[in-house]
């Protein structure tokens, strides 16, 4: 079955327009559903030809929405669906004649006889679109003021939609943190910006900003204007042009420690605006605890910014001691200690630029590799070598914070290994090569192979005891990274073999990403 954005992308009748005024429809038709009690149904022709083509002309599910605010009646999911024959007729003639189409019964056995109402999408001129609209007969009775203008809204709102109106694309309707839904609160406005309908929830959320009085009757904007008054919060230009309805925006509004984030959604019928939709919901503790979160972050940060400091302190005075020292040995051993300390302030340093809870460490391992060269041409250990050249192949991606200082450490020791010994007692430059692959494995872990080769002397093939570095990189390879190491030939036919260095560990955390649902879909 297609998805929803290819069969919209592929056909050869929708102006790129229409694709992106479906998409935000689809994405803000939630507010619909639940303005209106009722399950919504998007039908589209089967075929491409089927937009223009009357002859053997059928309808497939695109999307669905299912209302918060009474039981739903389309259980199933029908997205992908064909139309059923009862409601192909009243979409069909929706379809060609652009009115709207009612049917009081659609023959299902009582209790769950329902009215369909079948609206056309239509813009410029064109049908586009069919929704129909599923509510219950057996959930009529003698309504609520709150059920009558919730299905008012709905009304002038679908009225804005069959014409092309409502979502208009050209306003930001993207999510964020916090978004108003019907259930969290409904203001209605006239032309002039006065509360005709609060819902209770609407009221509460008020009341939280400090509003005490009765609400109807009353001017939004002249409310955010006390409230300013009451908090001397500058605002921005614009909220005056949303609190009265004439501008579809988002806002909030803060006053005695709350927090109210506001949707206004202008009403029109045709060129003339008659009144706007405003919802509202009580953000406060969201709110609270992203200003904690931020606290931690910050707190976080910092510290990895000092800890950076106080390992470079430790790095200059390493350095210093080296140059004091009169020993050969003791000034090489000096220097090694300095190279590792300055690798852990580097990913300190990183982990200090971001926040994320994964490290993207492509460009550190570069760095890595590169001061793990230059440091170990400097060392005495080096001789006459003055050449190395280093180099990333592949991606190591997202990682755990947990898993960047002993991988760091790991490649360090080995490129300053390849470098201090590889070349042997010539002139020859060294080239070292670093080569990551992801890969899951049957399980759906995440796991990474690292392969580092250089064109050296290679390995002594007998009686080879790893030195105190290679120790270390065993100890943080199989304890830190729970993972393996060997070392081997690169090419044992060649003048130079050099060494090939293979590490395995898994990405402890992380499993493989599962393909995408279609959509409609969910995970069943």
């Amino acid at each position: 079955m297609a998805s929803f954005s290819e069969r919209l992308d592929r056909n050869p009748h929708l102006r790129r327009s229409d694709v992106e005024w479906f998409h935000a429809l689809v994405s803000d038709w939630q507010l619909l559903s639940d303005l209106a009690f009722s399950d919504l149904v998007l039908w589209f022709p089967h075929t491409d030809d089927g937009m223009v083509d009357p002859a053997g002309r059928s309808y497939v599910a695109l999307a669905q929405a299912r209302p918060s605010t009474t039981q739903t009646l389309i259980h199933r999911d029908v997205v992908g669906d064909r139309i059923r024959a009862d409601l192909r007729t009243m979409v069909e003639r929706a379809w060609v004649s652009q009115v709207e189409t009612n049917s009081s019964d659609q023959g299902q056995p009582s209790p769950a006889r329902m009215r369909v109402t079948a609206i056309p999408l239509v813009r410029a001129g064109r049908t586009v679109g069919v929704v129909t609209l599923h509510f219950s007969v057996a959930a009529l009775r003698t309504p609520s003021r709150l059920e009558l203008t919730y299905r008012r809204c709905a009304a002038d709102l679908m009225s804005m939609v069959a014409s092309g109106a409502w979502p208009d694309t050209s306003q930001e309707f993207t999510g964020y943190s916090g978004a108003p839904r019907v259930g969290d609160g409904l203001l209605r406005l006239d032309a002039d910006g006065k509360i005709t309908f609060a819902s209770p929830n609407a009221v509460s959320a008020l009341l939280r900003l400090g509003i005490q009085e009765t609400v109807e009757g009353r001017s939004l904007a002249g409310i955010g204007a006390e409230l300013q008054r009451a908090t001397g919060v500058a605002v921005d230009e614009s909220q005056p042009m949303m609190l009265t309805g004439r501008r579809a925006m988002r806002a909030e509004l803060e006053a005695h420690g709350a927090v109210v984030t506001l949707r206004s959604i202008p009403l029109f019928r045709g060129a003339e605006r008659f009144g706007a939709l405003v919802l509202c919901r009580d953000v406060t503790e969201l709110r609270r605890r992203e200003k904690q979160l931020m606290s931690k972050d910050a707190t976080i940060k910092e510290i990895h910014h000092r800890v950076k400091n106080n390992l470079q302190t430790v790095s200059a005075l390493l350095r210093m001691q080296s140059r004091r020292m009169e020993s050969a040995e003791g000034r090489e051993g000096l220097r090694r200690a300095q190279r590792r300390v300055e690798t852990i302030a580097m990913v300190h340093d990183s982990l200090s630029q971001g926040l994320e809870e994964s490290v993207d460490v492509d460009e550190l391992m570069r760095r890595q590799m590169r001061l793990a060269a230059e440091m170990a041409l400097a060392s005495e250990s080096a001789g006459a070598q003055t050449l190395a050249h280093t180099q990333l192949h592949g991606s190591f991606g997202q990682l755990p914070p947990d898993m960047v200082t002993p991988l760091a450490l790991v490649i360090t020791e080995i490129v300053a290994n390849a470098v201090e010994h590889g070349p042997g007692d010539g002139q020859q430059p060294l080239q070292v090569d670093l080569y990551v692959q992801r890969h899951a494995d049957a399980a759906g872990r995440q796991r990474l192979d690292v392969e580092l080769t250089d064109d050296g002397v290679g390995v002594p093939a007998d009686g080879w005891e790893p030195g105190l570095g290679l120790q270390i990189v065993r100890t943080l390879v199989r304890g830190e990274l729970s993972g393996s190491i060997e070392w081997q030939p690169r090419d044992p036919q060649a003048p130079r073999p050099g060494t090939r260095v293979v590490l395995r560990a898994p990405i402890l955390g992380q499993t493989a990403q599962r393909p995408p649902l279609p959509e409609g879909k969910d995970d069943r």
